[in-house]
């Protein structure tokens, strides 16, 4: 298929209007609400230390009586059309680990820094090295408007960092994780697009292109050790809720690993 050969090659694929219109107004209903009840709650936080995204937005706590939204919610974001379109590129074994938000830090002063996400789990670099090609961990990002909002290093998903890389992202030798980036593509998303990408390869925000940002990132993967031990059970569907969503198995698998680890 088209797109694993791309996403093997790159790291990363984008598909240009993949929902309609309706589709992502009925996401973003949801999700502005949801925004706004934690920024209420983390207000003070969100300013002084610049936060960029919220995580976690199935938490029954922004659904308190609404039980029905939740379901809903739950529908929209793993609707047929898109898992079936991540089980044909990537195969079986997807589950739902995690969903983010991502918005502009407040009055736009916290600079973009190359990161990978495995590198926040606390194990050493060489553990990191040798497990980058052993695991699938994506992120399906959903622009909520129109966005130019992720900077990607095509091929670091199954290459380590040049020692340039290196130096930038972890801040070595003077280098600052802000600085540009040979090879770096800067990505370019409507409503309605999706950019899937590996969280592990080089990869950074941009918030000086967007006046705003609105982005719904959805976190699918496959098991794996090292991220699998930090599923959360709360963001997942409950017993009753999954008798009620149609189209489950992302939150089936999900549950199977959270209850057994």
């Amino acid at each position: 298929m088209k797109y694993r050969t791309e996403y093997d090659n790159k790291g990363y694929l984008v598909i240009r209007q993949f929902f309609s219109s309706a589709e992502i107004l009925a996401v973003v209903e949801k999700v502005d609400r949801i925004y706004q009840q934690w920024l209420i709650e983390n207000e003070s936080d969100a300013v002084e230390y610049q936060l960029i995204n919220m995580h976690s937005l199935t938490k029954s706590a922004y659904f308190e009586g609404m039980p029905g939204e939740r379901i809903s919610f739950f529908k929209a974001i793993a609707q047929k059309s898109l898992t079936s379109l991540i089980k044909n590129i990537f195969g079986e074994g997807l589950y739902f680990h995690n969903s983010q938000l991502f918005f502009n830090p407040y009055q736009g002063s916290r600079l973009p820094y190359w990161h990978r996400d495995i590198q926040y789990n606390p194990i050493s670099e060489e553990i990191q090295k040798n497990e980058l090609g052993n695991m699938l961990s994506l992120h399906v990002r959903v622009p909520l408007i129109a966005e130019t909002g992720v900077e990607l290093v095509p091929g670091t998903h199954s290459r380590w960092d040049t020692k340039l890389e290196k130096n930038v992202r972890m801040e070595l030798n003077g280098h600052k994780n802000s600085e540009e980036l040979p090879g770096a593509e800067l990505i370019q998303l409507e409503a309605g697009d999706i950019l899937i990408f590996s969280a592990n390869m080089l990869h950074r925000g941009n918030y000086i292109l967007n006046k705003t940002r609105k982005a719904l990132d959805l976190c699918v993967g496959k098991q794996h050790p090292l991220t699998s031990k930090c599923l959360d059970l709360s963001v997942l569907p409950t017993d009753e809720e999954m008798l009620i969503i149609g189209n489950n198995e992302w939150y089936e698998l999900a549950r199977g690993i959270a209850t057994t680890k």
